[in-house]
């Protein structure tokens, strides 16, 4: 079968532009090694590293592995997969003296020559795609949060913070304000475009904002600044996380994921008519998402832990409402200062996330509230944290599901997310999550033996 993802053949070597671009630079900046990366289901990023001299063969031929090691991808018997790089993903890391770099790979099924479809990557393509058939560009922006703990004699992490700074405080108390001014400077170096970072409200809590960018691209740098975060945190002998809730009875970390449409070059959201300066597609967008949100939460937040963090109080979502002001809700509308700027923020992801699985949920209902014309509910500008029960249901005010057995329980049961997914995915998402929460089920916490062993 003809290989159609092969890359575009050049006049040089069989090598397309773009890729022969990538073999200039990586000359030109004396780059040793490449990695290979791609991600795994859940998320994990994983790589292939090879001589920088092998950067041709990489491109006209692409680099071989065994899908079945990789989590959610292949049975042993059909393991045979191969990586094709995508040349508008290389960056030089800001690590090892410059010498290595990174390029993004799709995955590619060697017994079709097709893209496989368990890549996640290719699920926010596919995705990506039926937006475009509607005629729609996909603008992301997220602001993932993190913690900075301190290492033990043995560097292995701890839960004790690197400093006493709060949301947006300045050194002294952010201790770590260097440390994020180096993260900064690393994704500079690797062309990512940073809007701002900030101290958050927990002790030893940060936040670094994305410019605004193509969903794809966007979903790449993500997956690449965990690793680079987590670097360049071990080199100032500190550990990254983003784990949601790493602390208890403190604020957890998300990832606030603003979005946009845009329409023959200008955003599809805006509208200076509309009370909120929001188009009947961006209402419809909203509607989707809300809709959708229980069997998202089980893609936007995938860990027993994430659940943690989405509780009453510490500033996470769990009411499945929006709001042009106030934070309490799902979805927020932030103000906009430009038409160009108007957009919606998806505030219940969190970091843990895969952002390929992510932001195809996200976009996928929202898509979906589009092409049915959904009517969005009017915004709640009241602090919902404040209502109870009775008021909720007043407002007719849903919440999000509690742990992630119930979250995997909506999965199963929304054919749009499941179909967004794609049947492979879906399926190795639903089996490795289950089991997740199977294994947390039948645990024995500490604090329950601190709480009942002497007790009874």
């Amino acid at each position: 079968m003809t290989d159609e993802n092969a890359p575009t053949p050049a006049t040089d070597g069989g090598l397309s532009a773009e890729a022969q671009r990538v073999i200039d630079e990586i000359e030109e900046k004396d780059v040793d090694f490449l990695r290979l990366q791609f991600t795994d289901i859940l998320g994990t990023v994983k790589n292939v590293a090879v001589p920088a001299t092998q950067a041709e063969k990489a491109f006209t031929d692409g680099i071989y592995f065994d899908g079945s090691s990789i989590e959610g991808f292949v049975r042993i018997q059909e393991s045979d997969m191969r990586l094709k790089p995508d040349p508008e993903t290389f960056a030089v890391l800001p690590w090892r003296d410059g010498r290595s770099a990174r390029l993004i790979c799709d995955v590619i099924n060697t017994s079709t020559g097709e893209p496989f479809e368990g890549d996640p990557r290719r699920v926010l393509k596919n995705v990506l795609e039926r937006a475009e058939d509607m005629g729609y560009e996909v603008n992301v922006a997220p602001e993932p949060e993190f913690f900075l703990f301190e290492e033990d004699e043995e560097g292995r992490a701890t839960t004790k913070t690197s400093d006493a700074g709060g949301y947006f405080d300045l050194a002294p108390k952010d201790l770590a304000s260097d440390v994020r001014r180096d993260i900064i400077y690393g994704l500079e170096q690797m062309g990512f475009e940073i809007e701002a970072s900030h101290h958050e409200v927990a002790e030893g809590q940060h936040e670094i904002n994305f410019e605004y960018d193509d969903a794809l691209s966007t979903a790449d740098n993500v997956a690449t600044f965990r690793t680079v975060v987590r670097a360049i945190a071990a080199q100032h002998d500190l550990h990254a996380t983003f784990m949601p809730k790493p602390i208890p009875k403190i604020n957890g970390s998300g990832m606030h994921t603003h979005m946009s449409l845009f329409e023959d070059g200008e955003n599809a959201f805006h509208d200076p008519d509309d009370e909120f300066d929001l188009s009947e597609t961006a209402h419809s967008f909203l509607a989707g998402i809300l809709e959708h949100a229980p069997a998202i939460t089980a893609v936007a937040d995938p860990t027993v832990n994430s659940y943690k963090r989405l509780v009453p109080g510490y500033e996470a979502p769990v009411y499945i409402a929006w709001s042009d002001r106030n934070r309490s809700a799902l979805i927020r509308k932030p103000a906009a200062r430009v038409p160009a700027a108007s957009r919606i923020e998806a505030r219940f992801p969190d970091p843990s996330c895969n952002p390929y699985l992510a932001f195809a949920a996200l976009l996928s209902a929202g898509l979906d509230g589009i092409e049915k014309g959904l009517d969005c509910p009017d915004p709640v500008r009241e602090n919902i944290y404040e209502f109870d029960e009775q008021k909720r249901q007043e407002y007719g005010i849903e919440t999000l599901p509690e742990n992630l057995g119930e979250a995997v329980d909506a999965l199963e049961e929304d054919e749009v997310i499941a179909d967004a997914l794609g049947e492979h995915v879906f399926e190795k998402f639903v089996e490795a999550k289950s089991q997740e929460y199977d294994e947390f089920r039948v645990d024995v916490s500490q604090w329950e033996l601190d709480r009942y062993l002497e007790t009874y």
